[in-house]
This record gives C-alpha cells, sequence and structure tokens, in this order.
C-alpha cells in the first residue's frame, strides 16, 4: 500500500510555529515513527506553501497511490481548486489538521475541501496523520 502525506502552507515551519497550538515537533522528525508504526506502507511526504503545487502533486500521485492526507493549513478555508482537484483523483483523500479548528476563529470553521475528502480529523496533534492513515488502511 502506498500512502501520501501532503501539507500545505506554513506546515515547513512545525516545531517552531505557535508549540502552544502546533505543538513542539518538527513534521520531519515526527515522520520516521509514523512510517516505522506502519513498516508494510509505503509512506510518501510533501510539502509547500504554494497552492499550485499542492494541485500539481496530487495529480501526480492522486491515480497511482491508494491514499492521501491532506492537511492543506489555510487553503482548507479558500480553496475550490483544491476542492476541485480532490474531486477528481482516483483515491481516497483524507482531510487532516493538527489542531481543532472549531474551537479557533470562526473563519476556520468552515472547510471548502471536506465535501471532496472522504473524511476530516481533526484536534488531535500530530497523531491526527496517524488516525488519517488507519482511515485509509481500514478502507483498503
Amino acid at each position: 500500500m502506498k500512502i501520501q502525506i501532503i501539507n500545505g502552507p506554513n506546515l515547513n515551519l512545525l516545531g517552531r510555529r505557535e508549540p502552544g497550538i502546533y505543538g513542539s515537533t518538527a513534521f520531519e522528525a515526527f515522520l520516521p515513527a509514523l512510517r516505522a508504526k506502519y513498516p508494510d506502507v509505503e509512506i510518501d511526504y510533501f510539502q509547500s506553501n504554494v497552492e499550485g503545487e499542492l494541485i500539481n502533486k496530487m495529480q501526480e500521485v492522486g491515480f497511482s497511490c491508494d491514499g492521501i492526507v491532506l492537511n492543506a493549513g489555510a487553503y482548507t478555508h479558500t480553496s475550490i481548486a483544491l476542492y476541485d482537484c480532490i474531486r477528481s483523483l482516483g483515491c481516497p483523500v483524507i482531510e487532516v489538521h493538527i489542531s481543532n479548528v472549531h474551537q479557533r476563529e470562526e473563519f476556520r470553521h468552515k472547510s471548502m475541501i471536506s465535501a471532496a475528502c472522504k473524511g476530516v480529523i481533526c484536534g488531535f496533534g500530530l497523531d491526527s496523520y496517524r488516525l488519517g492513515i488507519e482511515a485509509l488502511l481500514s478502507r483498503a
């Protein structure tokens, strides 16, 4: 099984960016433990601050991998282009968020991409990614 994790804008700053919200662990430090937990799953990782690059990556892998775990960051709340891309893919996409977006600013309560995704996980810190992988594995 092959799963692609895609992180959007500002998530390259995990571990340094607002640790009270996002924790103090960089994603690159978390990823080896996640891969070790699923030795039979190929887990690839991509991060970009650019919306078009996220779309390009999803289109590149969205017909060959078994699923995508997507944290679109702030694009979650603004991007119809990501919504359209997700709907066009051949694999399921799980939307994840590190924080509970419903406990945050009002503008974060609305996701433009949720309706295109198989499910949404939020509020479990970096463990949201593991839960996203579990969701994909349970559908395999």
